[in-house]
C-alpha cells in the first residue's frame, strides 16, 4: 500500500519533468557568437542529457531539482541556418534555423514596445522588411492594453513566472516585423547594414512600466539608498512613481484570488516582477549588450527624477554582475520632448540632465538624444525610425568599432573670461551647426533669462556682463533648442556649471 501511494505521488512529478528546453529556445533563434553556447531546461533527476549543435557534442546530468545545463564550445558568426539537438533517453528535441550572432536585450516602457505598424515610417518600411539576418524574440504579456479596469481571472493567472511572458523566436518579414518594437527593429537592421552579422533582438518591454519593475526585489533590498522601494505593500509605498501605483490599483487592488508575497500582489508594475519574469529566466544566455527605452514613469515626482541615474547604475551593474560580462553595452534613450499643457512633464527637463549624467555613472554606456522629434501633446511620438538608428550608432562605435559619430553634442566644458562665456562640446564631428539653418536657440541662464549664443566652429560663445553660476541648454519640456553637430545629430538637454 506505501509503495503504491509513493507511485501515485511520484508519476505526476515525472510527467511535468520530462525532456524540457528552456523558453527562449526555439526554431529561428540566435545564438551569441564568441561566447560558450549555454543550454538548459529540465528532465527527470539523474538522467543525462546529450547537445549536439554546429559537429560539436556534450552531456550533461539532470540535478536533483529536475534541472539540468550543457556548455558547448563557442562559435564563430555564422549565416547559414544549423539545427541544435538535444536527446535524453530515447526524447529528442530539434531547434532548427538557428543563426550563430549577437543578441541584443531590448526593454522600457511604451516608446520601446512601440509597434513597427504605427511607427511613422511603417508604409515604406514594408519593402525592406524581409530581413532574414534579423531573428526576433517579440513578447507579449499578461494585463497588456488593460488600463482603468480590474484584471480578469484569466490574466491573473498569468501573473506568475514562466506565463506573465509570452513569444518565440521568428524570422524578420512584412508579417512577423508589425508587432515588434520599432525603436528595436531598426536599432537592429541598421547594425546587419553595417557588419552583416545575424542579430537577434529579445524585446522585454512593457508599456508604462517603471524602473523599479526591472531591478531586483533582492539588490534593492539590499542597497541602502533604495531598500524602501520594496519594504511593505507596493501599492501604498511613497518610494515609488504615484502614476504606477494608482494604475496597479485599477488592475489588482480589489482583487483577492490573485499570487502575492510579503511586497503585496503581483503586477507588471510590481518592483521586482519584470526581473524576475523576464530578465532572470535568460540569464544563462549569452547577450551582446541592452538597448533601453524608460523614464516616463520616473519623472513625474522631483524625488523620483533626483534618483533615477543612480537607481539606472544599481539595475546595470546587477545586469553585469549576474551575465558575468562587467563591460556589457548598455544603450539608452533620453526622454523626448513635450509639453506641459496634457502631459505631467515639467519635471522633463531635469530628467533628461539625468539620463546625460547616466554616461558618467554607468561605463560603457550610450544615451541617444531624441530632444528633438518629440510631440507637443503626445508622449508617443512615432519617429522611431531615427530613435532606433542612433542607439546603433552607439553600438557601431562602441561595441562594433566602426569609425562613426555615436552622439550629438554633448557638452564638456563651460568657462567664463572677459565678458565671454565658452562651452566646449564633445561629439561635434567637423562643425556645430543649427538643424534649420536658423538663430542658435535654446541656451539660458539661470533657467530663465535667455542667452545669446552664436556657434564658433565647434564651440558655443555667449557674451555675458557677469558671469553665471550654471548655463542651461534645452530646458524646456517642450524643447526649440537647435543645436546639432555635423551629422546633424541633436546636441543633449544640459545643466553644467561654469568655471
Amino acid at each position: 500500500m506505501k509503495k503504491l501511494v509513493v507511485l501515485f505521488i511520484l508519476l505526476p512529478f515525472f510527467a511535468s519533468a520530462q525532456l524540457q528546453l528552456a523558453k527562449i529556445f526555439t526554431n529561428n533563434m540566435v545564438l551569441q557568437r564568441g561566447r560558450p553556447i549555454v543550454i538548459w531546461g529540465k528532465a527527470n533527476p539523474g538522467n543525462t542529457i546529450i547537445a549536439t549543435f554546429a559537429n560539436t557534442k556534450a552531456k550533461g546530468i539532470t540535478q536533483k531539482d529536475a534541472t539540468w545545463k550543457i556548455i558547448l564550445p563557442q562559435q564563430n558568426a555564422n549565416t547559414t541556418p544549423q539545427t541544435l539537438t538535444i536527446t535524453s533517453l530515447g526524447q529528442t528535441i530539434l531547434i532548427e534555423n538557428i543563426l550563430v550572432g549577437d543578441i541584443w536585450v531590448c526593454s522600457g516602457q511604451s516608446n520601446m514596445e512601440f509597434p513597427m505598424w504605427k511607427e511613422q515610417h511603417y508604409k515604406e518600411e514594408i519593402k525592406n522588411s524581409d530581413q532574414s539576418l534579423l531573428r526576433l524574440y517579440n513578447t507579449t504579456y499578461a494585463g497588456k492594453n488593460i488600463y482603468t479596469i480590474s484584471y480578469t481571472d484569466s490574466v491573473v493567472q498569468l501573473l506568475n513566472k514562466n506565463e506573465f511572458y509570452k513569444g518565440q523566436w521568428q524570422t524578420c518579414d512584412s508579417n512577423n516585423f508589425k508587432t515588434m518594437s520599432a525603436v528595436a527593429y531598426y536599432f537592429g537592421k541598421n547594425i546587419i547594414e553595417h557588419i552583416a552579422v545575424p542579430i537577434g533582438l529579445i524585446n522585454l518591454s512593457i508599456g508604462g512600466a517603471p524602473l523599479e519593475t526591472f531591478i531586483d526585489a533582492e539588490v534593492l533590498k539590499k542597497d541602502t539608498q533604495f531598500a524602501d522601494k520594496v519594504k511593505g505593500d507596493w501599492l501604498l509605498n511613497n518610494s515609488l512613481p504615484v502614476w504606477i501605483r494608482e494604475r496597479g490599483k485599477q488592475n489588482v487592488g480589489t482583487l483577492l484570488n490573485i499570487p502575492a508575497d510579503s511586497n503585496g500582489k503581483n503586477h507588471e508594475y510590481k518592483p521586482g516582477f519584470a526581473y524576475s519574469e523576464g530578465i532572470a529566466p535568460i540569464l544563462n544566455m549569452p547577450i551582446k549588450g541592452i538597448i533601453f527605452y524608460q523614464g516616463e514613469s520616473n519623472a513625474q515626482e522631483i524625488e523620483r527624477v533626483n534618483e533615477y541615474a543612480k537607481l539606472s547604475a544599481l539595475m546595470v551593474n546587477d545586469f553585469r554582475k549576474k551575465w558575468h560580462q562587467p563591460a556589457l553595452p548598455f544603450y539608452y534613450v533620453q526622454l523626448s520632448s513635450i509639453d506641459t499643457l496634457k502631459y505631467k512633464g515639467a519635471l522633463w527637463p531635469q530628467f533628461r540632465d539625468a539620463q546625460r549624467k547616466m554616461l558618467a555613472l554607468i561605463p560603457f554606456s550610450g544615451m541617444a538624444v531624441c530632444s528633438d522629434i518629440g510631440f507637443k501633446d503626445d508622449v508617443h511620438p512615432t519617429n522611431k525610425k531615427d530613435v532606433g538608428v542612433r542607439l546603433s550608432n552607439w553600438a557601431l562605435n562602441k561595441t562594433y568599432a566602426k569609425k562613426i559619430i555615436p552622439s550629438g553634442p554633448l557638452p564638456n566644458k563651460a568657462t567664463y573670461k572677459n565678458g565671454m562665456l565658452t562651452i566646449s562640446f564633445l561629439y561635434t564631428g567637423i562643425k556645430l551647426q543649427t538643424a534649420d539653418g536658423e538663430i542658435l536657440k535654446g541656451f539660458s541662464i539661470d533657467n530663465n533669462t535667455v542667452a545669446i549664443a552664436e556657434i564658433q566652429k565647434k564651440k558655443v560663445l555667449i557674451r555675458l556682463a557677469n558671469k553665471p553660476t550654471f548655463i542651461y541648454y534645452g530646458w524646456k519640456p517642450f524643447s526649440d533648442a537647435n543645436l546639432v553637430n555635423s551629422e546633424h545629430l541633436p546636441a543633449s538637454t544640459f545643466k553644467i556649471k561654469v568655471d
